[in-house]
């Protein structure tokens, strides 16, 4: 008796950057990890980034758990590039190609205010990386300095017209009321 092939689907899911579009997997393709590439160069050593840029649409990638974030240049029109790429990743992973092939390790924290960093980061994960995940974005924490929190943004998050009412309102708002020492919150520049 032969094994059945897994079946593999992917559906398109708008993200509220109207330049990006997250491709979404039924199978994790990148399970423990999250990669960016916001530029070309970035992605030369990493296969599937790098094919997708081979794409003239294509400005960004962001690949993480089970899903692909593309942005692409202004004036290409989702409702045309959305079979090309789905067919694309579809034949890439069936073929199972290699997904990524460099991996930065996590930097962990250490300097003055490492129990306020703690906190930090503790919210970050729990509350707001999911909400931020579900756009096909990702968030994360560079520092904290004199009451202010610096995160960075990536995949769709990053060059998204929401993100930075999102960043003020919603993630500043949740830090200054949960961690005193929270004043302000900003993000970084990919």
């Amino acid at each position: 008796m032969s094994e059945a092939k897994d079946f593999l689907n992917i559906y398109a899911e708008e993200t509220p950057n109207p330049e990006t579009m997250k491709f979404v997997f039924n199978k994790m393709i990148l399970p423990e990890d999250a990669i960016d590439f916001p530029t070309k160069e970035r992605a030369q050593l990493n296969p599937l980034a790098k094919s997708l840029f081979e794409f003239s649409f294509v400005s960004g990638v962001f690949i993480m758990n089970n899903f692909v974030t593309i942005t692409k240049y202004p004036g290409a029109e989702w409702h045309e590039l959305i079979p090309i790429v789905k067919e694309f990743l579809k034949a890439y992973v069936e073929a199972g190609e290699p997904i990524v092939i460099e991996r930065s390790a996590p930097a962990n924290y250490e300097g003055p205010h490492s129990v306020v960093v703690a906190q930090i980061i503790e919210i970050l994960d729990t509350y707001i990386k999911p909400a931020v995940e579900t756009d096909g974005g990702m968030i994360s924490f560079k520092s904290f300095d004199e009451g202010v929190v610096t995160v960075e943004l990536k995949g769709s998050c990053s060059g998204c017209p929401s993100s930075t009412i999102t960043l003020k309102r919603g993630i500043e708002g949740m830090l200054t009321k949960m961690v005193p020492e929270v004043k302000e919150v900003v993000a970084e520049a990919v």
